[in-house]
């Protein structure tokens, strides 16, 4: 919500998206290097395959991170948060694809359903198109490829956790944290340098309502990273759907949106092919 807010009055989507990672990723890191202090832990450095996966998780989630930021800005935030939700049915896909995860026939229903959501959804409302073009608009486009986007970024940061050498897995996913968040941050920090300069002046000052947008994110991050340690994460990911149900309540309550009978339709078909999927994982 606070993403939107900025990218609708104070930010570019690369400011808003910057702003998320400046102010986690010095916590992150700060925490962690507290730790390793405190502790004496003796922590290997990431050997190159390490960065490579963090790098490119990292980018993906920023990509991903911008167009949802985009997205937020041509449809209403309930619609915005439930196609990049999309994020769950493709990394099924992605898993196939890069990892040669097999996709089982409930799986497959799964997607399915979900297809027929996002084909509710695609039309922007007051549309005038007619025929198979309906179907295909930039709101569409933007939130399914935050999705792959993000279901690759998820890929690759499991696959720097494995490159750590750790055996906690509270450590290992602290320390993958703190790289990625970094690298966001300087990253981002220097393309603004040289595309977008006074957007970082605009993210210092708007540090009131940006801040929270970094401490939040942190937050949940390690929330979902707990809740996988204490049950599996088919059900965790399953219960986790009831941000869909809280976005809904935001774009009414907070936003003032009105959602269309064909949005509410497509969205309750989305979040039936995510849960299915989730639970026969």
């Amino acid at each position: 919500m606070l993403q939107k807010v900025l990218s609708t009055n104070t930010l570019s989507p690369t400011g808003a998206t910057f702003a998320r990672f400046v102010y986690s990723a010095p916590i992150v890191c700060g925490f962690v290097a507290a730790y390793i202090t405190a502790t004496g832990r003796a922590v290997p450095f990431p050997d190159a395959r390490f960065w490579a996966f963090a790098a490119s998780g990292a980018l993906a989630q920023v990509l991903a991170t911008v167009a949802v930021v985009t997205l937020f800005k041509s449809r209403n935030f309930a619609v915005g948060v439930t196609l990049m939700k999309s994020e769950v049915i493709l990394s099924v896909i992605v898993g196939f694809v890069l990892l040669g995860d097999g996709i089982s026939l409930t799986g497959l229903v799964a997607i399915l359903v979900g297809v027929g959501g996002v084909l509710l959804l695609s039309p922007t409302p007051g549309t005038l198109e007619r025929g198979w073009r309906i179907w295909i608009s930039r709101s569409v486009g933007l939130g399914l490829g935050a999705g792959a986007l993000f279901a690759v970024s998820a890929v690759c940061y499991r696959g720097a956790s494995l490159q750590t050498g750790l055996a906690e897995p509270a450590l290992r996913a602290a320390i993958t944290l703190a790289s990625v968040t970094a690298l966001q941050m300087a990253g981002m920090w220097l393309w603004l340098l040289w595309r977008d300069k006074p957007q970082i002046a605009a993210v210092w000052h708007a540090r009131r309502v940006a801040v929270w947008i970094g401490l939040l994110s942190l937050a949940g991050s390690f929330c979902w990273f707990f809740a996988f340690t204490l049950q599996a994460a088919a059900l965790v990911k399953a219960v986790g759907q009831v941000e869909l149900v809280l976005s809904l309540l935001a774009s009414v309550l907070i936003f003032g949106e009105r959602i269309a009978r064909r949005e509410l339709a497509g969205m309750a078909l989305l979040c039936g092919s995510i849960l299915l999927l989730v639970l026969a994982a």
